[in-house]
C-alpha cells in the first residue's frame, strides 16, 4: 500500500486531512488507470474526480484498512465502466479520438534523434491500443489491470470478488480473444511494421 493503515483508518473516521493525504498518494495511480481504460485524456480528470467523490462519501463503510486498495480499484473500474456505457449510449467513437492523439504524438517526436526508437514504441503502443480496443470493455479492463498495471491475481480477486481460478479462466479467454484479433490483423497485413517478434 502507498499509505499506512493508520492513515486510512483516520480517513474512514472522517478525518479530512487524512483523506486528503490518501488522495494525494493515490491520485497519479488512479488517473493513470483511468487514462488507460477510457482512452480519452480530456475526460480523465472528470472520471477521477468522480472516483474520489465516491471514495469520500463511502469511506465510512470500509471495515478494514487492508482491503482499501482493492476497494479503491473496484471503484475506479466501476467509474470507467460507467463512463464507457455513457459514451456508448451517446454513440461516440474511441478509435477516432485515439488516432487524432496519435497524429499529435507523431508530430511532436518528428525530427528527434531518438525518432526510430520512439516511432517503434509508438507503433507498439498503437498496436496494443488497437488490440485492446477490439475486444469487449470487460476483457480490456481485466487485461489492462493485469498486464499493464501489474495487479496480482490476489489483488484482482479482491477487485472482482471472484476466486483466483475463475480469474485465470477469464484472463486466458481474454488473451485468446486478443490473440485471435492479432492473428487476423497479421493475415490482413495490418500489423504496423516494427512490432512483430
Amino acid at each position: 500500500m502507498l499509505v499506512d493503515s493508520e492513515l486510512i483508518k483516520r480517513a474512514c473516521e472522517g478525518d479530512d486531512a487524512a483523506f486528503n493525504q490518501v488522495v494525494v498518494a493515490y491520485r497519479k495511480r488512479i488517473l493513470g488507470i483511468i487514462a488507460r481504460l477510457i482512452g480519452r485524456p480530456e475526460d480523465v480528470e472528470d472520471v477521477g474526480q468522480g472516483v474520489f467523490l465516491r471514495l469520500y462519501f463511502s469511506m465510512g463503510q470500509l471495515h478494514a484498512p487492508e482491503v482499501f486498495e482493492a476497494w479503491m480499484y473496484r471503484l475506479t473500474v466501476n467509474a470507467a465502466y460507467d463512463y464507457l456505457r455513457r459514451r456508448k449510449r451517446h454513440g461516440e467513437l474511441r478509435m477516432s479520438d485515439l488516432s487524432e492523439q496519435q497524429v499529435m504524438i507523431a508530430d511532436a517526436v518528428a525530427g528527434s534523434k531518438r525518432e526510430d526508437e520512439l516511432q517503434r514504441r509508438k507503433r507498439v503502443r498503437e498496436l496494443v491500443d488497437t488490440l485492446l480496443n477490439s475486444v469487449s470493455d470487460q476483457d480490456r479492463i481485466l487485461l489492462t489491470l493485469k498486464e499493464i498495471e501489474g495487479l496480482s491475481l490476489k489483488e484482482l480477486e479482491k477487485v472482482y470478488g471472484v476466486k483466483e481460478n475463475a480469474l485465470k479462466v477469464r484472463l486466458f479467454r481474454a488473451r485468446q480473444r486478443v490473440l485471435k484479433v492479432y492473428q487476423e490483423m497479421e493475415e490482413q497485413s495490418t500489423v504496423p511494421e516494427g512490432t512483430e517478434g
